[in-house]
């Protein structure tokens, strides 16, 4: 049988006020290829991540493609999966989604495509728990989403060509532990505010008002208290804000942060590694644009 190669790309969800809402895939890629093996299991895991994610059926990447394996009624005789990350885990940008995405996708592409790209949706939520990056990795562009209980509903969105800056301190911030400082209850006028800023993003970002994305990318709704856990934060925001970012946000619950902006995203990347590393923390950054293509299959040979 003929090898599956994927590629699938970031994503950063939220973008300020939409919080499990709204996300957005960015063109930073991750890879899965699946090729036959005479019988069993074998994984190898290059780049990120490569000293710490399990190289073994442990792989969030084979356990979710197994998932559809199991879903479909098959059960393949033999299968090496060899993953190539660019995406850094635990950073806001869509690590687990990319690998679950990746999975799923790989493995419906190895069995001739039995479920359609709806069904890889709902499936994918399912295991993540939430749609907010699933939805962008697969569909990529900007995605509205919500999760209620028949599914998630979701509709992509046109979004403008732009490119963002990206800046992630290395040091872990798990997403479970981030919601588990959110409160249970907020004030209905910071409710009310989060849904029209959120509403305004989309328009910002479908138009590419600059200008309208600056003033509406605020949020109250969860980015105070996912701050608290990140050293530097608010240094950061601002050192992107004064060196020319229009808008600035978390990439989902972080530690990673995203900035907006229409030029000089080098100087921005540059003064936010430094922001951070006065707060004591090593961090790298990234500009990218937006990808507009999501999970697909590439022909390019294995490297």
């Amino acid at each position: 049988m003929q090898a599956v190669r994927i590629q699938i790309p970031a994503t950063t969800a939220n973008l300020g006020p939409g919080f499990d809402s709204l996300g957005m895939a960015l063109g930073l890629y991750n890879t899965v290829e699946i090729n036959p093996i005479e019988s069993g299991i074998s994984v190898e895991v290059h780049g990120e991540g490569s000293d710490s994610l399990p190289a073994d059926e442990n792989n969030l990447v084979v356990q979710t493609a197994f998932s559809v394996f199991r879903h479909v009624g098959e059960e393949p005789d033999g299968l090496h999966f060899k993953l190539t990350n660019r995406i850094p885990p635990s950073g806001g940008m869509g690590s687990s989604a990319a690998a679950i995405v990746g999975g799923v996708v790989a493995a419906n592409e190895w069995l001739n495509k039995p479920l359609d790209v709806d069904e890889l949706l709902q499936l994918a939520t399912r295991i993540e728990g939430h749609p907010d990056n699933v939805t962008p990795a697969m569909l990529g562009g900007l995605v509205v989403c919500q999760q209620d209980d028949e599914g998630v509903i979701y509709a992509r969105v046109p979004v403008a060509d732009l490119t963002v800056v990206v800046c992630v301190p290395r040091i872990e911030v798990s997403t479970r532990s981030q919601r588990a400082g959110l409160p249970d209850l907020v004030p209905m006028k910071i409710a009310a505010a989060s849904i029209g800023r959120a509403a305004l993003v989309v328009q910002a970002l479908t138009t590419g008002d600059t200008d309208l994305l600056g003033k509406a990318m605020h949020d109250e709704l969860h980015e105070p208290y996912r701050k608290t856990v990140i050293p530097g934060a608010d240094e950061v925001f601002k050192a992107a804000f004064d060196n020319g970012a229009v808008a600035v946000a978390l990439s989902g619950a972080g530690p990673g942060i995203i900035a907006h902006a229409t030029s000089g995203h080098e100087k921005i990347g540059a003064a936010m590694v430094r922001a951070f590393e006065a707060a004591g923390q090593e961090a790298r950054s990234w500009p990218l644009t937006v990808d507009q293509q999501g999970a697909q299959r590439i022909d390019t040979p294995s490297e």
